[in-house]
């Protein structure tokens, strides 16, 4: 199932997103209340051309890990971690399909960084890496962008990572996925500036949500970006960076400059 979550001129809705999208004859069947469990439906619908999607789901947070692709690490100056390398970036930082990301005047260099990410369906803590698919809802497409210059500045990655507008996700979240073998691809301006596998992540879904989980409780809608391919580099005003994943879609942002 694809769930999204939209806005029409009914409101904002969670919606399952059914039919032809690439054909433009989808639909988005709208949920009753929230998308985790069993949804039910209202009855009612619209066709996916006259709503416009929103960040599939609100987080309570965003779950980072760092460096888990080595040939990332390694253009990064250094190796993949033994253990996964965690941080957070805020919920404010969210943002769907279209929304510009907005690049702040402090920074000299704002960078796309796309990636898998999965969408946690129940409360949970302390999840075995074996029992991982149980805990979470689907996945989704993030761009993890970063204020390159400030995150090396800084020794750490809060405000580099932190900004409104630096976690757009969409365009939904497909329930039904085998994460293990995906193509992840960026474009920036449709020139593919990044091109790699979910294979090749040095550690997998289980691992990741196993040493999350150990750390901190998740909750439904809490979102965990699993880490970027190499390829990274700046955007700039009047760019467009589009994130694709293989069984999901394409999640394209504008590039503004913060007013």
């Amino acid at each position: 199932m694809r769930l999204g979550r939209i806005a029409s001129p009914d409101g904002v809705a969670f919606v399952s997103v059914e039919g032809d999208v690439e054909g433009g004859d989808a639909r988005c069947r709208e949920i009753a209340e929230h998308p985790f469990g069993v949804p039910t439906f209202t009855g009612r619908s619209w066709p996916l051309s006259d709503v416009r999607l929103l960040a599939p789901i609100l987080a309570s947070k965003v779950v980072c890990i760092g460096k888990n692709y080595a040939a990332h690490a390694a253009e990064m100056g250094g190796t993949a971690p033994e253990d996964p390398v965690i941080f957070i970036k805020p919920n404010t930082s969210i943002i769907g399909p279209r929304v510009a990301i907005a690049r702040p005047a402090s920074s000299q260099r704002v960078d796309y960084e796309g990636e898998l990410a999965i969408v946690i369906g129940r409360p949970c803590r302390d999840v075995a890496a074996r029992d991982a698919a149980g805990a979470i809802l689907g996945y989704t497409v993030a761009n993890d962008v970063t204020a390159r210059d400030q995150q090396q500045a800084d020794g750490q990655w809060t405000r580099g990572k932190g900004y409104d507008t630096f976690c757009p996700l969409g365009p939904w979240i497909e329930t039904e996925l085998d994460p293990a073998d995906l193509e992840i691809r960026t474009e920036l301006d449709g020139k593919v500036v990044q091109r790699s596998r979910t294979s090749l992540m040095v550690h997998d879904i289980g691992a990741i949500v196993e040493w999350i989980s150990a750390v901190m409780t998740l909750l439904p809608g809490d979102v965990i970006l699993t880490g970027t391919p190499e390829g990274i580099g700046p955007m700039v005003a009047g760019q467009e960076v589009s994130v694709s994943v293989e069984g999901i879609g394409t999640l394209t942002n504008p590039v503004t400059d913060r007013g």
